[in-house]
């Protein structure tokens, strides 16, 4: 039940990883039932044990405007009482059996889980299935869990100066998307939360038709989707399926600089996002090259910067480069740095500048390429190894419009990108009017 911030990153690099590596696909089963309501089985017959993950295909971007945080107040609520069940009941069935459950919120979905014992599977469901449509709404529910969200809040970015600017960075970049709203909410809008805001969300987007229910462990699909049918096969929707009306950004043409110094910052940080489409929002191609791109600059251990900047120069103690790209609408590719020992920040500022100048003007190689690919493949080749894995990442695709045959066909695509392709898409979006670039810095006696 805690906000995942990093979620996004780990699920890009995830979803990339799993694609490259050569080891057998998932066996995936996939079945809607009748109310709309999807069921993936990803059978996993290593160890006796199952992942249940339900995932909703709303998140932090469709709060409406004003009550920024309801997606993620529902993290809370959906622990508390329902019409069949005490407040605990659900978790403490899942503590009893030694099993395991979390929840997690981001700005396209909200997804709960547990990891129990295949015999659990049928209860976990129909524990799953109440909650959907049978949660209680009340002050006394709602006003005590507003103050943990508050609390929760304060000690995860009021005490935190890199949160702090991370979210003012966020609202600058995404101007008039939904994605410039912090997913926990402003504070000043989570106070207002209320009963009437609660129930109208909860009836809008808590509903088969918007649900992902995901299975990998040691299981057969014809059970898993029989249990299925029985549980939330069950449930009738009270509304129709629902459009996203999000607002959209134009086209960014003026680079922006946002500062922040602060007395609890004791060593000094810079970064920089340039705007860049994501894997739903990317013309054919464009992110594989983009994430290997981002491989290139700045995202392992034989990249540029870490070659040039860390190692070489040392004038960072950590530096790199990252790409946003799992998210159902533009990500970004990020740049950071922090310096190391006596160096200034506006030397190591000025040295990744220029490893972005010459990638933009001289391109990058045959050789570059090849190793960014066997560098991914290395990192995380062993994804498939983790059950809660598997299920995260085809939830999180399947949640943000993607399907179960990106995953077969991804591998080609990714071995098809060429030289042009990444220096391409470097001389693109790798501009500075697309940029929003920021300083933490501490604060000046």
């Amino acid at each position: 039940m805690r906000l995942i911030a990093s979620l996004l990153i780990f699920l890009g690099m995830t979803f990339t990883a799993l694609a490259q590596t050569d080891a057998p696909e998932p066996d995936i089963s996939s079945k809607t039932l009748d109310n709309g309501l999807r069921v993936v089985v990803i059978p996993d017959r290593r160890a006796p044990v199952v992942t249940h993950m339900i995932w909703y295909k709303v998140g932090g971007a469709d709060d409406p405007v004003g009550k920024s945080g309801i997606a993620h107040f529902f993290e809370h609520m959906m622990f508390k009482e329902t019409s069949n069940h005490k407040k605990g009941e659900f978790s403490g069935a899942v503590a009893e059996i030694g099993g395991q459950e979390n929840a997690f919120t981001s700005s396209d979905y909200t997804a709960y889980y547990q990891k129990v014992a295949p015999s659990a599977l049928p209860t976990m469901m129909r524990f799953e299935a109440d909650r959907m449509r049978n949660l209680v709404l009340t002050d006394e529910q709602i006003l005590p869990e507003r103050e943990v969200i508050l609390e929760e809040r304060s000690s995860r970015v009021d005490t935190s100066p890199a949160a702090i600017l991370s979210e003012f960075v966020s609202a600058a970049q995404y101007v008039n998307h939904p994605y410039g709203r912090p997913v926990i909410g402003w504070e000043n809008e989570i106070r207002k939360l209320d009963r009437e805001a609660l129930t109208a969300f909860y009836d809008k987007w808590y509903q088969p038709w918007n649900a992902i229910v995901v299975v990998a462990g040691d299981v057969e699909p014809d059970a898993v989707f029989e249990m299925a049918a029985n549980t939330y096969g069950k449930i009738v929707a009270s509304t129709e399926p629902s459009e996203r009306n999000w607002t959209s950004d134009p086209e960014p043409v003026v680079a922006k600089t946002l500062s922040y110094s602060d007395p609890r910052v004791t060593t000094p940080s810079w970064q920089r996002r340039f705007h860049a489409p994501s894997y739903m929002t990317a013309e054919q191609g464009e992110a594989e090259a983009l994430d290997l791109l981002a491989s290139i600059l700045g995202g392992s251990v034989t990249s540029r910067i870490h070659k040039n900047i860390i190692l070489e120069n040392k004038l960072a103690v950590s530096a790199g480069a990252y790409y946003r790209g799992t998210s159902r609408a533009d990500g970004f590719i990020g740049i950071y740095g922090s310096p190391r020992g006596d160096t200034e920040l506006e030397t190591l500022v000025a040295a990744l500048d220029r490893e972005v100048e010459r990638l933009v003007s001289d391109g990058v190689s045959q050789e570059e390429l090849d190793r960014a690919r066997q560098a991914f493949i290395r990192s995380i080749i062993y994804s498939q190894d983790s059950q809660v894995a598997l299920a995260r990442i085809f939830g999180s695709v399947l949640s943000i419009g993607g399907t179960v045959e990106d995953f077969t066909q991804w591998p080609e695509r990714l071995r098809s990108v060429t030289v042009e392709d990444v220096n391409e898409v470097a001389r693109k979006y790798l501009k500075e009017n697309r940029s929003v670039t920021s300083y933490l810095l501490p604060e000046q006696g």
